[in-house]
């Protein structure tokens, strides 16, 4: 991301803030919200001292009006940055999107949050949650149709850009600690009438299931203070390397040179540069920098080893190990898990998903396990998006939740 802020030490900068205001002293005023993409916005550059913030601190806040349907009307916004690790543990810093209804909460008890993890499945800032719901860019914005059912409940809800500053799809210890810290960052942001005491949940679909399932396989052993009310995940890509597989060759291959791009930006020591031939170079480069809908459109029908020197990139031991380490299923989630999934999906094959299911019950976790025999990846999100709602409803009141384990 390019430095467009002066940084200054820590104690003139909390002379110079107050709570809700950025929190980064800039050389000048900074844009609007949404006025520009996130890599040309400073309210996105890490101080250079984030590696003292503690995961889930907060760097600095905002109000913004979302412009995405009508939720601007409806809900009180901010983007709220925090520290956060990537996969490697690194300090980095990560945006959530946190917009409450204003309409008063009447139900019992706190007002619930759900982190609502959007399908980005992009390599460029430009394609980040929080860009799309301040400058109204549909392409980044449309997955806000993900909250608006929670919206419409009364709760509140959070967006976090879990991909990161450097834009990783599919990088699951990335994701899964940027939604936990953004979910820390809410807590101790103590504005809107969300703080300690709210209950929380999760929820995603396909590439938001896959940050959605990280958090709730992290949850335990990354953030023991984030308490899960539940979590709902349907099309989750579990195993980046099956789903590889089913896609390569494919009409959405491009998912497979979205995850390419990322895993080589995350993990440089895999050797995913060092295995390209000259034009897997070329593709390479121009798979950064995109949102899906030009990933789609520039690398239908793509083969692996059309790109690599050698004949299977994914059975390399350095690459292998790599897809292994973001493969969920190694830990069990301690909130319950509602997983649903089209058998016939043709995007991401339920097999994979059915192997997390079992690996997660096998080591204890609450799994309700739901299968639909006809359906299409796109179309399953809004079959079962009602059950997910009322799956986390009950959560949220207290009722024992259902598993098929």
């Amino acid at each position: 991301m390019k430095l467009a802020t002066l940084v200054v030490p820590v104690a003139a900068v909390a002379a110079l803030m107050t709570a809700g205001t950025v929190g980064t002293a800039y050389a000048a005023a900074p844009p609007p919200p949404g006025s520009v993409p996130p890599d040309q916005d400073p309210f996105y550059t890490a101080p250079a001292d984030i590696g003292s913030y503690k995961p889930g601190q907060i760097v600095a806040s905002r109000p913004f009006t979302p412009k995405i349907g009508n939720l601007g009307d409806s809900v009180t916004a901010w983007q709220i940055s925090y520290r956060t690790n990537d996969s490697h543990d690194q300090a980095e810093l990560a945006v959530t999107s946190l917009m409450v209804p204003k309409k008063a909460w009447t139900g019992a008890g706190a007002r619930p949050v759900v982190s609502v993890q959007a399908a980005e499945d992009s390599t460029g800032t430009q394609c980040a949650p929080s860009y799309g719901l301040s400058s109204g860019n549909l392409l980044a914005g449309s997955s806000a149709i993900f909250a608006t059912p929670a919206l419409d409940k009364g709760w509140a809800v959070a967006m976090p850009d879990f991909e990161g500053p450097k834009s990783v799809f599919m990088a699951g210890l990335q994701a899964g600690h940027a939604v936990l810290d953004g979910i820390r960052a809410a807590k101790s942001f103590g504005t809107g009438g969300i703080g300690a005491g709210n209950p929380w949940a999760l929820n995603g679909y396909s590439g938001g299931a896959e940050a959605t399932g990280w958090a709730a396989e992290l949850q335990p052993s990354y953030a023991p203070d984030v308490k899960l009310a539940g979590a709902a995940m349907g099309g989750t890509p579990a195993d980046p390397a099956a789903v590889a597989r089913s896609l390569d060759g494919g009409l959405f291959s491009g998912f497979e040179a979205a995850a390419t791009a990322s895993f080589d930006a995350e993990y440089p020591e895999s050797g995913i540069r060092d295995l390209l031939n000259d034009k897997g170079v070329e593709a390479l480069k121009n798979a950064r920098g995109k949102c899906l809908t030009d990933l789609l459109m520039g690398f239908p029908f793509k083969r692996l080893a059309e790109f690599s020197k050698v004949p299977d990139p994914l059975s390399v031991p350095s690459v292998a190990a790599m897809l292994k380490q973001n493969t969920m299923g190694a830990a069990a989630p301690a909130t319950p898990i509602f997983n649903y999934h089209a058998n016939t999906d043709e995007i991401v094959p339920v097999g994979q998903a059915d192997t997390l299911a079992k690996a997660w019950c096998a080591r204890g976790a609450s799994v309700q396990i739901v299968r639909d025999a006809i359906g299409e990846h796109a179309l399953e999100a809004l079959v079962r998006g009602n059950d997910a709602m009322t799956f986390l409803d009950d959560r949220f009141a207290g009722k024992k939740a259902p598993s098929s384990c």
